[in-house]
């Protein structure tokens, strides 16, 4: 004969119980399939970094592995309360560059300090992120290519392409700024000054027809 719990009683208490953690858990994941809203990260005049999340204190390279995983999350001084994640990302960058793994060629920072106070400086952020997001977006379909096109070589190859896009994007930065080269005395360097930017502007389009052509395999 079955044995229902009755209210009030251990086993109906054990029971109501574990329905709460069914409950519960469900809701965890409703949460994080519709976009649970990012950890805070609270950062105190100690510099020390304490995880709200995990209830654990943390670091810049516990951060990275977070940002690594796809993890969200903001950093917020815990005294006044005001946001300061994008400080600390960029400390987290300066962190690892620190570390001998560079990612940021001197060329580029060199450009990207110039442009500081500038005109372009409004515009360059969009055009930053719209050329990290097209990369983001497309680094399996490069992986995927380069593996099929070159095999054991694979990685050789993609570390060659990468060093020729990011060139291209150093080449790209320097149509906008306006400290990117010494003012031509000749015609002659003048017109070749332009045939540059062409050739610039033409590999850049090739590169997006082999990213849309790619696109369309996958």
């Amino acid at each position: 004969m079955p044995v229902f719990p009755v209210a009030g009683s251990r086993q109906g208490r054990s029971s109501e119980k574990n329905n709460d953690l069914v409950r519960l858990s469900l809701s965890d994941t409703d949460r994080k399939k519709e976009g649970a809203d990012p950890t805070v990260i609270k950062k105190y005049a100690n510099r020390r970094l304490y995880n709200t999340g995990t209830s654990t204190y943390v670091t810049l390279d516990d951060l990275a592995a977070m940002v690594k995983n796809g993890e969200d999350f903001v950093v917020r001084d815990a005294k006044s309360g005001e946001e300061i994640t994008h400080s600390v990302l960029t400390q987290i960058i300066f962190d690892q560059e620190s570390k001998g793994e560079n990612l940021l060629p001197i060329s580029f920072l060199r450009q990207l300090i110039g442009f500081y106070g500038d005109s372009m400086q409004a515009l360059l952020p969009s055009y930053l992120n719209q050329s990290i997001d097209t990369f983001a977006n497309n680094q399996s379909l490069y992986r995927e290519h380069m593996s099929n096109s070159f095999g054991a070589n694979a990685l050789g190859a993609i570390d060659e392409q990468v060093k020729r896009n990011a060139k291209m994007f150093e080449q790209a930065m320097r149509m906008f700024s306006p400290f990117a080269a010494p003012p031509s005395p000749s015609t002659e360097q003048a017109a070749s000054s332009d045939d540059d930017i062409d050739a610039v502007k033409r590999r850049l389009a090739e590169m997006e027809k082999r990213l849309e052509e790619l696109s369309k395999k996958s």
